[in-house]
Parts: C-alpha cells; sequence; structure tokens
C-alpha cells in the first residue's frame, strides 16, 4: 500500500472576513517533492499559505487539509511548527528587542525537542550558525541585529532562508521568497532552497514569475486562478506562463 502524501488538500474553501477566497483547492504533495503554484494577483495563493500555516482571520469553511495524515485544522500555530511546517513570508516582519541569533538559538531548540533530539548548545549553535550564514552570504554581524530591523529586502530573504536550513522543516511553504530580490541575492537563495532538497521533504513555492523556478526546478507546477487550481503540469507550465501570461486562465476561471 502506497503512503498517504505529506500534505493533502482536499476540495478546500476558505473565506476572510466573510468574503470567499479558496473555491474548492484539491492538491497532493509527496515526501521528495517540489511543487510550485503560480498566478495573478489576487489568485489565493498567498491565502493557500496563510490557511496552512494557521493565520489568524482566515477561516476554512469547507474541505479540509492532511499533514503527515492529521487534520491541520486541529493544529494550533505552534503544533505545526513543531510537526515541521515552515512559512517564509513575502514580507517578513521586523521584530524590534529580540537579536536575531536569540530567536534562532530558540527556534531551532524548541524544534529539535519537539523531534526527540537534544537542544543545541551555545558553541554548537554557533558553528552551524555561522556556516549556513557564510553559505548564504549572510553578514554575520546581522545576526546581531534586531529580527529583521533596518534589513534589505534581500537580507530579510537571506535571513528567512537562514532560518529554514537550521529548522529543517518537513514541509516549507515559501510566499514568493523571490519578491524583490535581484540576481545575485535570487541565486544564493535558490541555492539555500535546493540544498534542502530531501527524499523525507517536501517544498511548495508559491511565485508569481518562472525565475525562481529556473534556479529550483519543481516537479509539479500548478495554476491557481479565481480561488482555485485550474491545470496542473510539469516545469514545462510554468514556461508556457512565461510565454503567454495568465489570461489564457483568468478566461478559464470565468468561464
Amino acid at each position: 500500500m502506497n503512503a498517504a502524501p505529506l500534505l493533502q488538500i482536499e476540495n478546500l474553501h476558505a473565506e476572510i472576513d466573510g468574503k470567499a477566497i479558496l473555491r474548492g483547492v484539491d492538491l497532493a504533495i509527496e515526501r521528495g517533492q517540489v511543487h510550485a503554484i503560480m498566478g495573478p494577483n489576487g489568485s489565493g495563493k498567498s491565502t493557500l499559505a496563510y490557511i496552512l500555516a494557521g493565520k489568524d482571520g482566515y477561516d476554512i469553511t469547507s474541505g479540509r487539509i492532511l499533514f503527515k495524515g492529521e487534520d491541520l485544522a486541529d493544529m494550533d500555530v505552534e503544533t505545526r511548527a513543531r510537526a515541521g511546517l515552515f512559512l517564509g513570508f513575502q514580507y517578513p516582519v521586523a521584530i524590534e528587542g529580540i537579536a536575531t541569533i536569540s530567536f534562532l538559538k530558540e527556534a531551532v531548540n524548541a524544534r529539535r525537542a519537539a523531534s526527540g533530539k537534544d537542544k543545541l548548545d551555545a558553541v554548537e549553535f554557533l558553528k552551524q550558525v555561522r556556516s549556513l550564514a557564510s553559505q548564504l552570504s549572510f553578514d554575520e554581524s546581522m545576526l546581531k541585529r534586531y529580527i529583521n530591523l533596518g534589513f534589505s529586502g534581500g537580507e530579510k530573504k537571506r535571513a528567512e532562508i537562514l532560518q529554514m536550513l537550521l529548522l529543517e522543516p518537513v514541509l516549507a511553504v515559501l510566499d514568493e521568497t523571490d519578491s524583490g530580490l535581484d540576481v545575485d541575492a535570487l541565486k544564493t537563495v535558490a541555492t539555500g532552497i535546493e540544498s534542502l532538497r530531501s527524499p523525507e521533504r517536501a517544498m511548495l513555492l508559491i511565485t508569481h514569475y518562472q525565475r525562481l523556478l529556473q534556479h529550483v526546478r519543481p516537479d509539479r507546477v500548478h495554476i491557481m486562478a479565481k480561488g482555485s487550481i485550474l491545470r496542473s503540469g510539469g516545469p514545462e507550465l510554468a514556461q508556457k506562463v512565461e510565454d503567454g501570461g495568465y489570461a489564457e486562465f483568468q478566461q478559464a476561471a470565468q468561464a
């Protein structure tokens, strides 16, 4: 018997402040796979990401989401994170008063404890974080600064990928991680994402454009419009969007 998908979304409908956003999303992601969701503004991509993460104000009205075989609606945000679900935001927020390195250490040790692993001591953690920061061209001095405070767009995205690499999530959902990145930063972030590929892990990339997918090749690409996934295919589907835009899919959603 085949194992159940790591993430199984079944006929998901969701709303924000009483307004329907998702209208019957079906999606299955197996361990070891990288999927990408593409679509125009307002298609429901980010709403899906926030629903997966458990953000307040995003309400499931029907359907269900199974993560590792368990109903995600039964898990609060902290439980989801401890179970290995990671969300990378399009616009990472700044938090004053908490040093980046202190936040990362607490997050990593909380995740390790939830997985039955020993916590890292200060020396072990510092060695690990320095190695990963170097790979991402993330200035080590930034670790002492408050979370994302005064960071450029590229620095925020590098910091978020650093967090992801340290946490080693089972499912990483990256919401428009390529937004606002120059060519060099995009390549660095893509290299970090690629380094996390594993037979035991899955990733969901949410993006408008193909440029990230030129560096992180997905197994499956899904086109979303008007709150539904209208078409799924291989990486060639991303090229079709690049060549022809979303007009064809938006027309199909209105039909």
